[in-house]
């Protein structure tokens, strides 16, 4: 008789992490010894952090994939200017410019269990700084506002650069950075943001091009949309293009297409804006998937792709 495994099969719901997968706060650890473990990193693992918070998607873009970028926020309860960046020099979590200028950057992982409170905690940090200079944190916030009951804008206005020149644009004395901006500048890939839908950025990685559009609905309706419009032969957003997978970042899915070298982000803007009512309609469908849907739906559940 055949020994029956010892390892007994775990079913994981979508967007749940596994036991034994990197754990999503970033700290390079398996979940189960990470946010997965009871006190698990400080703090308690939270599944989707920016719900709720204006331009969610572009957020998490800006967090997860995007080079360069800002967008001005305000800010309750202060007036001072506050800048939203991807990364800052030397991956600062906060910055208090000698300008007067907040700066707060999204690509900082402190691995305390809940991005937005740790991001309200640096940033109400730099609000109340009494000099100029780096803000971080040390130890976990704790109970406190997080970003997204700081904010208080209606929706994000995003500007994509070429690298990160914004930098030293408040300062004088450039020539002590120029190097570290070298540096800086030759490691982000080309990337733009389209205009005519949202969260949806072009990048050039050399060899490749991609189109990565973080999406905001429950991942079980979009997965469901998807498939009907790959097995329909709508999923193709310009011609050679190709859905190769999608990742998974903040609670939300973002799928990945595959571009033919050369495509560039402007022949994109009409059929993404196409594909965004195919995509619309496929999400008001209720029936239930035929057998090649969910075949489908299978495929593209399973074909996560990396980030960068």
């Amino acid at each position: 008789m055949a020994k029956k495994s010892r390892i007994k099969a775990r079913e994981t719901a979508p967007g749940e992490v596994g036991p034994r997968q990197p754990c999503p706060c970033g700290s390079g650890k398996r979940f189960k010894a990470c946010h997965g473990a009871e006190g698990g990193a400080g703090g308690v693992y939270v599944a989707r952090p920016f719900e709720g918070l204006p331009s969610e998607c572009d957020v998490v873009a800006m967090r997860e994939l995007v080079p360069s970028a800002t967008a001005p926020i305000s800010v309750k309860g202060t007036d001072k200017p506050v800048l939203l960046c991807t990364l800052l020099p030397m991956a600062a979590p906060a910055m208090v410019r000698d300008s007067g200028q907040l700066w707060l950057g999204l690509q900082v992982q402190h691995s305390f269990g809940d991005p937005s409170r740790d991001l309200g905690a640096v940033l109400q940090a730099a609000i109340d700084a009494e000099e100029s200079g780096i803000i971080g944190l040390t130890d976990p916030p704790g109970p406190g506002p997080r970003l997204q009951d700081l904010v208080t804008d209606k929706e994000l206005k995003v500007t994509v650069h070429d690298g990160f020149d914004f930098w030293i644009s408040d300062v004088e004395e450039k020539d002590d950075l120029a190097a570290a901006l070298e540096q800086a500048n030759a490691a982000a890939n080309p990337t733009e943001r389209l205009t005519q839908v949202e969260a949806a950025y072009w990048t050039n990685v050399g060899t490749k091009e991609h189109l990565r559009w973080v999406m905001p609905e429950p991942e079980d309706e979009l997965l469901d949309a998807l498939a009907r419009l790959h097995v329909a032969g709508r999923d193709v957003i310009v011609e050679g293009a190709r859905l190769v997978g999608m990742f998974r970042a903040h609670g939300l899915l973002a799928p990945v297409w595959d571009l033919p070298v050369g495509t560039g982000p402007e022949a994109l803007e009409d059929p993404a804006s196409t594909f965004k009512a195919d995509l619309d309609a496929a999400l008001a469908n209720s029936s239930a998937l035929t057998g090649d849907e969910r075949s489908a739906r299978s495929g593209l559940a399973n074909r996560q792709v990396t980030i960068r």
